[in-house]
Order: C-alpha cells, then structure tokens, then sequence
C-alpha cells in the first residue's frame, strides 16, 4: 500500500485546484530532506510540478520550488532542461513583465545551465518580445532582461539576479562565449560589455556570476588581446573590485598607471568582501595574462595592475587570495622581482625578495560552480557545491 506521503504526492494532478495547492505546500518541505518521493512511479511527480508552474500563481511558485530542490538529481536535471516546451514555458514567464514569480524562474534557469542539453538556448529562435529586444534570439531576450530588469526595472516583481549564474555557466560553452564576444549588427559594442557593470553590483549574486563568466571567457576565447582592447577592455572592471578605496599606499605614478575609473576612489567604494570572488577575479587576470601571449601579457602588466595587487595580498588575510596574487606576480614580474627591483608580494615591504608562486592557476575550468538551493524555514545548506542564500 502506498504511504501518506507517496498519496499525497499523487494529488499534484488533482482536478480541484485547492488539493493542487494544499499538496504542493505540504510537500515543499521533502523536496530538501526527501527528494526520492519526487522520482516515483518514473518521475510521474517531476512531470505534474512541470504543468503546475502555469497554474495559479501560488500553486505555481511551490512547484518551482520544489523543482529547485530537485533538479540537482541528474534524473530530474534531464527531464528539465531536455524538455523544449517546458523550456519554452519558462521563457515565455520569465519574459512576461507581470509575472509574479519571475525570480524563482531565474533561479530554475541556473539550475538548468548545469544541463550540457541548455547551450541550444544560444542558437535557439522564439517570438519577439519586443519590451526586451527585437532580436528572436532567446539568449539575448534573457540578456537584455538580465540588464533591463536590476532593481526592478522591467518587473517590480523580480531582480533577475540568478540569470547571472546561468550565463556564468552558459560561458562554459565557446558558442556562447563567441556570441559574447560579437558585437551584433546594430553596434560597435559587443555583448559582454553589458556585463562588465556587475563586477561591482549592489547584489553578490550578480557578481558572482558576472566574475565566472568573465573567467570563463577568458578561459575559452582564442583571441584575448581583443578582451583587453582600449575601447572596451574587461581589465578595469576586474580590477576594481580589488582595489581599495584607502590608496594612500599608491604613489603618484603608480596611481597614474591606474585605469582611470580605479583613480582616486571615495569613500563610498567598496573593495569586494567575498573572497570567492577576489579569487575567481585573480584567476581572469591569470588566465588573460598566460593565455594572451606576449601582447596580453604586457596589456595586462600595463594596466597597473601590480600595485592593486601589492595591497589586495597585504590587507586581504586569505590564503587563496594571496597565492592568487603571487601567481600574477610570478608570471608578470618575476624577472624583475628576482633581480629585486620591485616589491614582491610577501606580507612584506620588502623589495629584495625573489619571485613568488608557482605560476599555476587552480580550477580554471569552473563556472559559478554551485547549484540554486531554495531555502526554507530560515535554514541553509552549508554544502559549498549546492547552497546560495535566497531570499
């Protein structure tokens, strides 16, 4: 005989709309502490949740609830990302300026990027929404929502914040870093200019994911000299974030090789807190500055970058974050640093120490790296692959 909780499962496709609702509240709780009853009976449970995301709206969000949970199980992964009419579902909710629970959509789409299935979103066509874009391109709808809707600003409902962690993932793909990478007809500018803003956004989420798509980028496009072009280099805005707004330490000159938008920062600048994305920030540089060659190596190493670098690895007490900024030393200084002609980064203002690093750079082929966890009852999961806060 089935259990309660196996019967109660089964009201999911009820035709009363309050059982629907009753039996989704009820069983938002055991998509975190049993999420095998949603695998029941050949994921029949995963399938009702996918129709209940067009039902009411508080129907809805419990099902896009539990099927964030969820969709960390591979099985349930699959049935998700693989399915193009419930993909098509999402799209059309997300997009839609009214709808209520666009943020919980956001946060299902990042955990679908994890889905190798989710890169056709990059070459997949769809009808305009012309609020957005008048481009068919799904990907760019979901662009242009990401930047339109911060703050409110395309939905009062929603911030849109975890569409930053699906395209950090998305970047993972070289279709998609070649669409970043190219500006469209109608611009000089290409699309990862729009995420350069977000390394220092209000939302840690944001920056987050807007620091792994720049890693990635790095990781993965051919031609890196054209990252660091003076038009629309991606050096300043990783760079800022590192700086510190006390740069009394920094000489005139060494204040003066700054990228001018790191000069002279007031008080209200912030250097970035998490020191999970200081160090995802210091593998880009690392990245830019080995896999460009020469020429990405000097435009890198002319960014005045050093100096930012000398005081990140003095003030930030991390042990990761310092053998990030020894990395970059060892690569872009350490001929002179050995001949004792700069100071090295060693804790110390000390300017005959020789180099520094072992010139490696560590998970380099990460994205954000982690999977949307709804969170309920004030509790988090402290699993460092799986949880982020919500809100």
């Amino acid at each position: 005989m089935p259990t309660e909780l196996e019967e109660l499962v089964e009201f999911l496709h009820h035709g009363n709309t309050q059982i629907r609702q009753t039996a989704a509240e009820n069983l938002l709780p055991y998509s975190k502490i049993q999420p095998a009853i949603f695998k029941t009976a050949k994921l029949i449970p995963v399938k009702d949740l996918k129709l209940l995301v067009k039902d009411y709206a508080a129907i809805a969000k419990n099902a896009l609830t539990i099927l964030i949970n969820i969709s960390k199980d591979p099985d349930v992964l699959g049935l998700l990302a693989e399915d193009d009419a419930f993909l098509e579902t999402l799209l059309v909710r997300v997009t839609n300026s009214k709808e209520p629970n666009a943020d919980p959509i956001s946060m299902l789409l990042a955990n679908l990027s994890k889905s190798p299935s989710i890169t056709r979103l990059v070459t997949l066509t769809r009808t305009t929404v012309p609020a957005l874009s008048p481009s068919k391109l799904a990907v760019t709808q979901l662009l242009e929502l990401f930047n339109k809707g911060a703050e409110g600003g395309y939905n009062p409902e929603a911030r849109f914040d975890y569409l930053a962690w699906f395209f950090g993932d998305l970047a993972k793909d070289p279709a998609f870093v070649a669409y970043l990478t190219t500006p469209p007809s109608h611009s000089t500018l290409d699309p990862l200019t729009t995420f350069l803003p977000h390394t220092t956004s209000p939302s840690p989420i944001r920056r987050l994911g807007t620091a792994s798509l720049l890693k990635n980028t790095a990781l993965l496009h051919t031609d890196i000299p054209y990252l660091l072009q003076p038009a629309a280099s991606v050096l300043p805005p990783i760079l800022l974030p590192l700086c510190s707004s006390d740069q009394e330490a920094l000489s005139e000159v060494e204040m003066d090789s700054l990228p001018e938008v790191c000069q002279y920062l007031g008080d209200e600048h912030v250097r970035e807190k998490d020191v999970k994305i200081l160090k995802i920030h210091l593998e880009t540089l690392f990245l830019l500055s080995t896999r460009g060659g020469v020429e990405g190596a000097r435009l890198v190493k002319e960014s005045g970058m050093y100096p930012v670098i000398r005081e990140l690895h003095l003030e930030v007490e991390d042990e990761g974050v310092r053998r990030g900024c020894e990395r970059l030393v060892d690569v872009l200084m350490g001929d002179e640093a050995a001949g004792g002609s700069h100071e090295v980064v060693d804790g110390k203002r000390d300017g005959n120490v020789g180099r520094v690093g072992d010139a490696r750079s560590e998970d380099m082929g990460g994205g954000v790296g982690r999977m949307v966890t709804q969170v309920m009852d004030g509790e988090e999961d402290d699993e460092d692959d799986e949880i982020v806060p919500i809100f």
